[in-house]
């Protein structure tokens, strides 16, 4: 076995999101679109005498104790093969926590990839993510990465071409949203727009980004640009930059923009940045996969 391994847990946004119904579990039946972007967190694990799971990370603002997903992963990890090997994590964050960015559960499926590795299990995507649904909806897609239709309540995933290259400005005001909370204010009715998922499938596969940018759509802007007005005006301000198409990712805040040209994107993020509206703010693009497990 190998005595410490070291790889990448990227962010990912939504560039279609829309809610059927909810189930009698309690849990919201999805249709979306999910896009790996090239912002990640960096994790290096190394093996310990004892079976202690130990979490280092640079910021504060994450638990390191069993409710941090990464500990849940590791457990879950445990119960399905048996493993009793303590680790050490050290996590850089550079995804925004709290964000619609799905860095908790890309961290996540990071540590479920690395501990594979280091215990020698080398167990195969699939049942790597069997395991993760049980940790979070998003982290059998944060397992596999790229272009992805998402269904169910997330883990029933069709692999996409990735879309053409573009420019991705991303902005997250300086507020947290409670995902709970968005999806317990949401209501679907017969006047609930949904957003083009088969339409945005279909360009995604033609190549055609216009076609992408003008079906963006996320239901769940519905509650949380209510409660947080500074999204409408993030959006407002990239669009107002000649953005492509703007859109909120999953539960918010965070705000990301399409722009087909580079110098077109940087002027937005610069403005973006000087503007008092986020406290984050990237220009990436789209990557089309995670690392191998």
């Amino acid at each position: 076995m190998a005595e410490k391994v070291c790889g990448k847990a990227y962010g990912k946004i939504n560039i279609g999101l829309d809610v059927l119904r909810r189930r009698p579990d309690g849990y919201h039946e999805v249709k979306m679109i999910m896009q790996t972007v090239d912002i990640c967190d960096e994790l290096e694990m190394e093996l310990l005498d004892t079976d202690e799971i130990v979490i280092v990370s640079d910021t504060s603002a994450i638990p390191n104790d069993q409710n941090n997903l990464i500990y849940k992963a590791i457990m879950k990890f445990r119960e399905a093969t048996g493993e009793t090997a303590g680790v050490k994590i050290s996590l850089t964050k550079r995804i925004p926590i709290a964000a619609g960015m799905a860095g908790g559960s890309s961290d996540a499926a990071c540590a479920m990839r690395l501990y594979n590795k280091l215990t020698g299990h080398h167990l195969p995507l699939t049942q790597l993510q069997q395991i993760g649904v049980k940790i979070g909806a998003d982290v059998p897609y944060c397992l596999q990465g790229g272009t992805a239709l998402s269904e169910g309540i997330g883990e029933i995933l069709t692999k996409l071409p990735t879309p053409p290259a573009c420019y991705i400005v991303i902005g997250k005001p300086d507020i947290s949203v409670s995902t709970k909370f968005v999806y317990e204010n949401l209501t679907l009715n017969e006047k609930t727009v949904h957003p083009d998922i088969d339409g945005m499938r279909a360009c995604i596969s033609s190549g055609d980004l216009e076609g992408i940018c003008s079906r963006l759509g996320n239901v769940l802007e519905t509650v949380t640009v209510t409660e947080y007005p500074v999204i409408a005006q993030i959006k407002e301000l990239l669009l107002t930059e000649r953005a492509k198409g703007a859109l909120m990712s999953g539960s918010g805040p965070t705000v990301f923009a399409i722009f087909d040209r580079e110098e077109t994107a940087k002027k937005a993020k610069e403005r973006l940045a000087n503007s008092g509206l986020v406290k984050d703010c990237f220009v990436t693009g789209f990557i089309d996969c995670q690392e191998e497990a």
